[in-house]
Parts: C-alpha cells; sequence; structure tokens
C-alpha cells in the first residue's frame, strides 16, 4: 500500500514520457485499470460459476493474478529492501485465503488493495496540482534586445535560463513574464492569480516588479531583467511548495517509524492465533488458518498509514491554490494552534504607502493650485510622500508647475523657485520662515489635528500662501474584518507591534478595533512583547501557539521568537521565503483567518481519519477473534470489505479539503 501511494504525479509523468506496456502498467494510472479490469473478472466469474463452475472458478483464478502482479511486485520490492510491510501482508493474506479454498476473497483483497493503493496515488497527485501549475507557469520562452539594425530594432527569442540581469526584454500581451524584471517602458495590466490567488489584475508603471510566470494582459511592455530564471520568485515558491509537500507532520513521523514493527507484530499475532487456535484450543488446522488469516487481514494498518499524508497534501494543495504557502505539514500543525497573534503595523497591517487624503489651504486660492505647486516642487524626489503628492495630482488631471533651483534638505524638505518666487515643502521647521505671520497659528493648529489622528502632515509655502497636505497609510484589504474573524476562531488577543509613534498607532488600533497596540518599540521590544505573549497561553492547551505577522524583513527577530511566523504580501520578498513558516503572497489579510480555519480543518480530517482508522482496526479484530471462539466466525469477505472500505473512506476525507471555500473578497479599504 505505502509503495503503491509513493507514485505520485511525478510518476504517471514518467510513465507516460518512458512509454512501452511495462511503463503503463506499472504507473498509477496503469494499476487503476488492471484493477479495474481485475474487479470485472472477479464479478462475472461470481455469475458464471451459477452456470459453468470450471469456467468461473477460471476467471475468479485470473482475478487473482492479476491482483498479484501488481501487489506481488510491490511485495517483492518491500522484501528485496529487507522490509515486512503492508503490501507484504496482504499478499500474504490473498495467498493464504487462495490456499485454504477461499481464492475469491484472496482476489476480493487484491483486487480492492490494488484499486485503494492507485486511487491513493493518484489521489496524491491530485493534491500535487499546485506544484503542477507552478511548473506550467514557467515561461517557455524570452524575446531579448541584441540592438539595432537595419531594419529597426532587432530582438532574438531566446530560453528564459539564458537570460541575465540587466538584458532588456519585451513582453507581448497575452504572454507570460519570462524572469523577475522591472517595467522599463510601458504601461499595462498583469495577471497575476496563479501566484497570489488574486482576482484582479495588477497594473504596472515603469518602475514597478514583474515577477516570472505572470501574464501580461494589457498592452506590450519592455523590462529590464533583475534576476536570472533560476533566482526568480517563481522558482522559489515552487521549491518551497515542493519542500513543504515532501517535510511530514510529528504524528506521520512517529507512523512511520512504527509501521514495520507494527507488521511484524500483525504477522506474529497471526501466527500465534493460528498455533494456540490450532495446538492450544483443539480447532481443526483450516479453522485456525482461517481466524488468523482474517485477523492478519483486518489488523493491517493501511487506513491508519495514509490518513496523515493525503489530508496534509491535499490541505498544502488547497492553500497554494489561494496564495498561502504552507512549508510543511509541521507549519499547519502549529497554525492550527494559534491563540494569540501579534501583526507588524506599517506594510504588514497598512501598506506602507502613504497616500494623500485630504488638502487644508490656508490662505491658499483653491486645493488645486495648491497641488500643482506641490508636485511641481516633489517632481524630482524619491521620497514616498513625494510618490503619494505626484499620483495625487495626476488622479486629478493636475500638470505639476515648473520649478527652477530644486533643493533637498535631507529629514526637512524640498524647496525650489515657481514663478521667480520662493517655494518649500516639507516639516514646519523648515517652512515656516516663508509662512506668513497672519497664517502661522493656522498652520500649527491642522497640524495639531494632524498628528492626534495619527496622519502624516505636510507644510507648503509659496508666493505669500501655506497649505497643509494631510497624508495617511492605508490599510491592507481584508483588514476591516481581520479582527472579527480572528476573534470568531478563538483568537485573542489581536496585538500591533511598531516602532511608529504612539499617536499613529492608536488611530491605526482604533480603526481596526485591534485589542492590544505597543508602539515606539525597537526589534529587541518587539521580542521581549511576543515572549509575553507566549506566556499569557495555556501550555499544552488548543490554542497554544502565538503567532507573529511581518513583512518578513525588518520582522526578523519577532518572526523568529514565534511558535508560528507568518509573512504577508511578499512574492518578492527573499527573506520572506525563507524565514517564515508560511507565506501570504497576496495582500489581503483575509486569508490570514482563512488559513487558520484550514489549518484546523485539516487537523480534524487528520484526527478523525486516524480515530476512524485504529476504531475499525479494534473493532474487526475482536470481531474476528471473538467470532471464532462462539462459533460464529467473521466472512473472509466481510473483513476485506471493512479493511479496504475504511482505506478508501479516509482517502475520499481528505480529499473534502480540496473543496475547501475560497479567501472571502476583501472588503472596501478604510484609512
Amino acid at each position: 500500500m505505502t509503495t503503491l501511494a509513493a507514485n505520485t504525479a511525478g510518476s504517471i509523468r514518467a510513465a507516460t514520457v518512458a512509454g512501452g506496456t511495462w511503463a503503463y502498467l506499472t504507473s498509477p494510472r496503469g494499476e487503476l485499470h488492471a484493477a479495474l479490469v481485475a474487479g470485472g473478472l472477479l464479478l462475472t466469474g461470481f455469475v458464471v460459476r451459477q452456470a459453468d463452475a470450471g469456467l468461473g472458478s477460471a476467471m475468479i483464478w485470473a482475478s487473482l493474478a492479476l491482483g498479484l502482479f501488481h501487489g506481488g511486485r510491490a511485495a517483492w520490492e518491500a522484501i528485496s529492501a529487507r522490509k515486512l510491510d503492508i503490501d507484504v501482508l496482504m499478499v500474504v493474506g490473498a495467498l493464504a485465503a487462495a490456499r485454504m479454498g477461499h481464492p475469491a476473497e484472496g482476489a476480493l483483497l487484491l483486487f480492492l488493495f490494488v484499486l485503494s493503493g492507485a486511487l491513493e496515488a493518484l489521489a496524491m497527485a491530485r493534491t500535487t496540482r499546485a506544484v503542477e501549475a507552478l511548473h506550467k507557469l514557467m515561461p517557455t520562452y524570452a524575446e531579448r534586445w541584441v540592438g539595432e539594425g537595419a531594419g529597426g530594432e532587432a530582438w532574438e527569442k531566446i530560453a528564459p535560463e539564458a537570460l541575465e540581469p540587466g538584458d532588456l526584454i519585451r513582453i507581448p500581451p497575452g504572454e507570460s513574464v519570462p524572469a523577475d524584471a522591472t517595467v522599463a517602458e510601458g504601461t499595462s495590466s498583469i495577471n497575476q492569480a496563479n501566484l497570489t490567488g488574486e482576482s484582479m489584475p495588477r497594473t504596472v508603471r515603469p518602475g514597478d516588479p514583474l515577477y516570472a510566470g505572470t501574464i501580461n494582459v494589457g498592452d506590450p511592455l519592455r523590462a529590464c531583467v533583475t534576476r536570472r530564471a533560476r533566482e526568480s520568485s517563481l522558482q522559489k515558491i515552487l521549491d518551497l511548495v515542493t519542500t513543504a509537500q515532501q517535510q511530514r507532520e510529528p504524528v506521520q513521523r512517529l507512523i512511520d517509524r512504527i509501521s514495520e514493527p507494527y507488521a511484524i507484530a500483525v504477522l506474529a499475532v497471526s501466527l500465534a492465533v493460528l498455533l494456540v487456535w490450532w495446538l492450544v484450543l483443539g480447532d481443526s488446522f483450516h479453522e485456525a488458518a482461517f481466524a488468523a488469516t482474517t485477523l492478519l487481514i483486518v489488523a493491517s494498518p493501511c487506513a491508519v498509514i495514509i490518513a496523515t499524508p493525503t489530508a496534509t497534501l491535499a490541505g498544502i494543495a488547497r492553500a497554494a491554490r489561494a496564495g498561502v504557502l504552507f512549508k510543511g505539514g509541521q507549519a499547519i500543525e502549529r497554525l492550527a494552534r494559534l491563540g494569540a497573534i501579534a501583526f507588524d503595523k506599517t506594510g504588514t497591517l497598512t501598506i506602507g504607502k502613504p497616500r494623500v487624503r485630504q488638502l487644508h489651504p490656508v490662505g491658499w486660492s483653491n486645493e488645486e493650485a495648491l497641488l500643482e505647486a506641490a508636485a511641481g516642487l516633489e517632481q524630482e524626489s524619491t521620497h514616498p510622500i513625494a510618490a503619494a503628492v505626484r499620483d495625487a495630482a495626476r488622479e486629478r488631471g493636475l500638470t505639476p508647475l515648473a520649478v527652477a533651483e530644486p533643493g533637498f534638505t535631507v529629514g526637512r524638505g524640498v524647496s525650489g523657485s515657481i514663478e521667480g518666487k520662493a517655494a518649500r515643502l516639507g516639516n514646519l521647521i523648515f517652512t515656516e520662515e516663508l509662512i506668513p505671520v497672519c497664517l502661522r497659528a493656522r498652520v500649527r493648529e491642522v497640524l495639531a489635528g494632524v498628528q492626534q489622528r495619527g496622519q502624516i502632515g505636510s507644510v507648503i509655502v509659496w508666493n505669500e500662501q501655506a497649505g497643509v497636505i494631510i497624508l495617511a497609510d492605508s490599510v491592507r484589504p481584508g483588514a476591516e474584518r481581520l479582527v472579527r474573524d480572528l476573534h470568531a476562531l478563538g483568537v485573542r488577543p489581536v496585538v500591533m507591534l511598531t516602532g511608529d509613534n504612539r499617536a499613529t498607532a492608536a488611530a491605526v488600533a482604533a480603526g481596526l478595533g485591534l485589542d492590544e497596540f505597543h508602539a515606539e518599540m525597537l526589534p529587541q521590544d518587539k521580542v521581549d512583547a511576543v515572549e509575553r505573549l507566549k506566556a499569557r497561553l495555556t501550555k499544552g492547551s488548543s490554542r497554544s501557539a502565538a503567532g507573529v505577522i511581518g513583512d518578513g524583513v525588518n520582522d526578523a527577530p519577532a518572526l523568529a521568537a514565534a511558535d508560528v511566523s507568518i509573512a504577508i504580501g511578499s512574492i518578492g520578498s527573499d527573506a520572506a521565503l525563507e524565514s517564515a513558516d508560511i507565506v501570504l503572497l497576496a495582500d489581503d489579510l483575509g486569508a490570514i483567518p482563512w488559513a487558520v480555519g484550514l489549518a484546523r480543518r485539516t487537523r480534524r480530517t487528520i484526527l478523525f481519519n486516524l480515530c476512524f482508522a485504529l476504531g475499525a482496526i479494534v473493532v474487526m479484530a475482536a470481531a474476528v477473534l471473538i467470532g471464532s471462539r462462539t462459533g460464529r466466525p467473521l466472512p473472509l469477505w466481510m473483513g476485506v470489505l471493512g479493511h479496504e472500505g475504511g482505506t478508501l473512506l479516509v482517502v475520499a476525507n481528505s480529499l473534502l479539503l480540496l473543496v475547501a471555500g475560497g479567501v472571502p473578497a476583501a472588503t472596501a479599504v478604510r484609512d
């Protein structure tokens, strides 16, 4: 069983490439078809035997032989490796049944055994489709600029692996981005759904990043390659998911360690039953062998061994489709125990990019004139506030005023000359000497109100006029419902840790309904706060894990201190992909409660699978032993159906995780 289940999507693809009858027969799909043929022969043999005993028996033995081809191959591989596993137990059970004159029961056992093994392999292949989808995203070619020719620009088609940082590439509409790059020319929309789960394309302009495997759904773009294809974000994500699917939960590691000793114990107990029933209790050899064979079949732990990996892989695959990357079963297990959580503010709860929220003219004729002057002063600046001012002017369709003699004072602001008159934009200390005396008190009053609300105020002065540009960071999509959804899951408290000033932190915390916030913190302060948060939780309970969510870069110490660490909005962040237990590729905070819910559902599925599988073994083994001593032996076919049917039910229950609901759509962003 375990050997069959180990043949995942990779072996299916390898079998297809290799070709040939043997490759087909030994693939999971070939095993499935062989099992169906064996089942058909067995059913037909039962029917035909009523009219023609010889022909019917021949068909039953043919079914048994076909089952032995696949079951025996797996058993021989185990024996060759000097292992005694479930594959060996099943073949021994089938041969023993046939030897006792029950070839139909032996054929039924191998039919269901091979069928369940093939279905397990195909089910696991289905759970790896997230990896297959990422493989399909890998671009197959790139168009690289090679220079100017007689007929104009010359471009060559090359393999993405041949691209080097600094190469200029073009990306036509409908084509994939061949490597991580930065837009050099053009404006377009990029579909990132296969990587982040985001339903809406992202608008990109010159200077914006592009990621390998995303699709240009708008106008043509030219871009400058920033990383080789093998170092791209897509490749890192692919490696992460592949590694995650190879990791095992603590429960599964325990099962792996005890599976071989358990199989030996089952064989030993079955042999002991045979000898005791025959030599001590006086049963006939046939009756004793019948009881021992039935016990061997029903006590085999097929369902136990498959209970954890199928559920874990299904959970990882479902999360990956939604842009949530679990780094293995341990990450799922820890997230399922989440009882309290701490968020960084800038770049996590908020986008980390200020936007102009309000224009407050003080002695200015109108807002448009104020913004035109401000955009002119910020035209050459790379500061985030400058970008916000320029964006606000562009959104309103305004043209920045021409500025002469532009200057920049670190930590203070920008200056220049507009229409021959001095102009400044920045903090109050930098701009105050140009503010008319009659307007200074009003400017201070407006700035005081801005600071109380936790916003940012930037003063602009020109031509005896003054104004205050009010900016604020935007919370991420999904933040509106974040605390409510986490509380509904029993995660409390929800805490914010930030190095920002107290007024700004208080405003964000109040707006989102956070339980607590701690401001003006250094990295070590955040680590101490995480340790205190962990101490508040009850150890050993189902809600004993403390989580930290950050951007994966400057929050590294706090992430390392947490029981479970999550990096958000980090498709292009190598640090996040490497440091966090879980990575959210999209910006939607609503994915966090959803991921917690999925982790808990996965754990419940594993627990149910294990309890069901172990309970079925105990009940059926007891029925075999009690029935054999009371003169009502459990029919061999019933033991076969109970054992293999339980395995199929466990697999089907795990696959339900693949149809778990998606991340709820983000609500409107609130300032």
